[in-house]
């Protein structure tokens, strides 16, 4: 059984700040089953990540870098583009010296 997003992305916001880093819902989305963009911004080189959750073949979650932007701006006009087509998605922004984005499922660099 899934958790509800809203439990989720609570869970991700504690882990983040028990590591030491830093992390809020710029977003709320739907709190049962909204989708969630991740955004971290790494304290120390000022560049920025995003993560998008998607779904392998063999139905196992994932999380991908849905653009190789590095600059904020850019991510959040990809954000932007991304809540008109889906109005229920979360964002959560965490910020960390380190840029660690805290996710425990598996991520895939591009």
């Amino acid at each position: 059984m899934m958790l509800s997003t809203d439990i989720w992305v609570a869970a991700l916001i504690r882990r983040a700040e028990l590591a030491g880093g830093f992390g809020i819902v710029a977003r709320k989305g739907d709190a049962r089953a909204g989708s969630v963009l991740v955004k971290v911004l790494n304290l120390e080189d000022k560049t920025t990540r995003l993560y998008s959750e998607a779904t392998r073949g063999d139905g196992e979650r994932i999380w991908m870098r849905p653009s190789l932007f590095d600059n904020e701006a850019d991510l959040d006009r990809y954000i932007q583009k991304s809540l008109r087509i889906d109005p229920d998605l979360w964002v959560v922004d965490i910020e960390d010296k380190q840029g660690r984005h805290f996710l425990t499922e598996p991520v895939e660099d591009a």
